[in-house]
């Protein structure tokens, strides 16, 4: 078990071509009650440059506090680039929009619809990264929205998680950024980035991960098989949508039968988008019968995309399970090979284990007829779920 990490990592590298980097820190914040006010505060601290980019930017008195810091910043000098999805981020207030403008914000739409051809803008940008002087990031689930805020305490409160960043894997995150920043046209960088040499800010090792939003293979589906495949003890999923492929589910299933622990949490009674829902439901039984724990949710949409291996990796960022995420979206996750890391991952998924419901398969057998048919309804649009 003791080489786990180090096989793990030089398969990573060579098949993915992104080398791991070390001495990076890393802080798990759970839900909108601990992940806004530490981006925030960043974002106040900023002296030179804000990036930020996001697939949702809705509405809500968070949508709002985010806008007026990030023009505070950019009328003190600060260069502040917003960059969010065209249709993620279509439910935006128009008055914030035109305040960041006003204040100096370079906010930029990825991919409008009108502007794109319809193939094209099937390809949507769901990284969330935020940067502050090249020296912090953030990444993980989080939209800027009402719906993130609290402690997932109620339905209203979604639970997620995200991770701040310091260390040499900051420059990862901010290529993530600047990559999908540079379809705007604007400069990919300017005076105010200063490109500073990273320090050894802590012990935990990272690859940073990004899936892109283009036809084939890409680096995220190599990443998650890789994952997938090499655990030897245990696995724990959670996402907030699973649908994957016939490849992906056999590969999930194999884990098992080699006897590692499978566990897979899912949203339960209060999922966003039940459609989603019914295309991960048509994969119940299956995955019961190949003996993967089946988790549902139940105080709140499920909106975390976490993945520990064997208590010494972690993996936190965008990407769901499902084939928008692996086959259609920019992704971006974050890999740790650190056992302190995945231990505080696990502990807050032990306390999400306590508030779910387990798939039963005998229960679950006995679903109605309607529900089998709406789960089969599914199947000829489940790839771009």
């Amino acid at each position: 078990m003791s080489d786990f990490p180090q096989v793990l990592r030089r398969r990573m590298e060579t098949v993915i071509g992104t080398p791991f980097t070390e001495g990076n820190a890393v802080t798990v914040l759970r839900n909108g009650d601990q992940i806004f006010p530490a981006m925030l505060d960043a974002i106040r601290s900023a002296q030179a440059t804000v990036d930020l980019m996001t697939f949702v930017y809705w509405r809500g008195e968070i949508a709002r506090e985010f806008a007026a810091v990030m023009s505070e910043r950019a009328a003190a000098g600060v260069r502040v680039r917003l960059l969010i999805d065209a249709l993620g981020g279509r439910l935006i207030e128009n008055d914030l929009v035109e305040q960041m403008d006003r204040s100096g914000v370079q906010v930029e739409w990825f991919r409008k619809p009108l502007l794109k051809s319809p193939f094209k803008s099937n390809h949507r940008l769901h990284r969330k990264v935020c940067l502050v002087d090249g020296r912090v990031g953030f990444t993980g689930g989080v939209g800027i929205a009402e719906e993130w805020c609290g402690d997932a305490r109620s339905s209203q409160e979604w639970r997620d998680t995200h991770l701040r960043v310091e260390g040499p894997a900051v420059d990862g995150l901010q290529s993530a950024f600047i990559q999908d920043w540079a379809e705007t046209g604007r400069p990919l960088y300017d005076e105010n980035d200063e490109f500073p040499e990273q320090p050894q800010a802590g012990t935990s090792t990272i690859q940073i991960v990004r899936g892109s939003a283009s036809l084939g293979w890409d680096d995220m589906q190599s990443a998650f098989h890789i994952m997938l495949s090499s655990a030897r003890e245990r696995l724990r999923i959670a996402t907030a949508y699973f649908a994957p492929d016939e490849d992906f589910l056999q590969t999930l299933c194999a884990a098992p039968a080699r006897g590692v622990e499978v566990d897979l949490l899912l949203p339960g009674p209060h999922a966003d988008k039940r459609v989603c829902q019914l295309a991960s439901e048509a994969a119940y039984a299956r995955l019961v019968e190949c003996g993967v724990r089946v988790w549902s949710f139940q105080p709140s949409m499920m909106h975390a995309k976490v993945m520990t291996l064997d208590g010494c990796v972690a993996v936190v960022g965008s990407s769901n399970f499902n084939r928008r995420s692996l086959d259609h979206d920019e992704e971006v996750v974050l890999v740790a090979l650190d056992r302190t890391l995945a231990a505080r991952l696990d502990a807050d998924l032990d306390e999400d284990f306590g508030r779910s419901r387990q798939i039963d398969l005998t229960r679950w057998e006995r679903r109605s007829k309607s529900q089998r048919a709406f789960e089969a309804a599914t199947k000829p649009i489940r790839r771009w779920l």
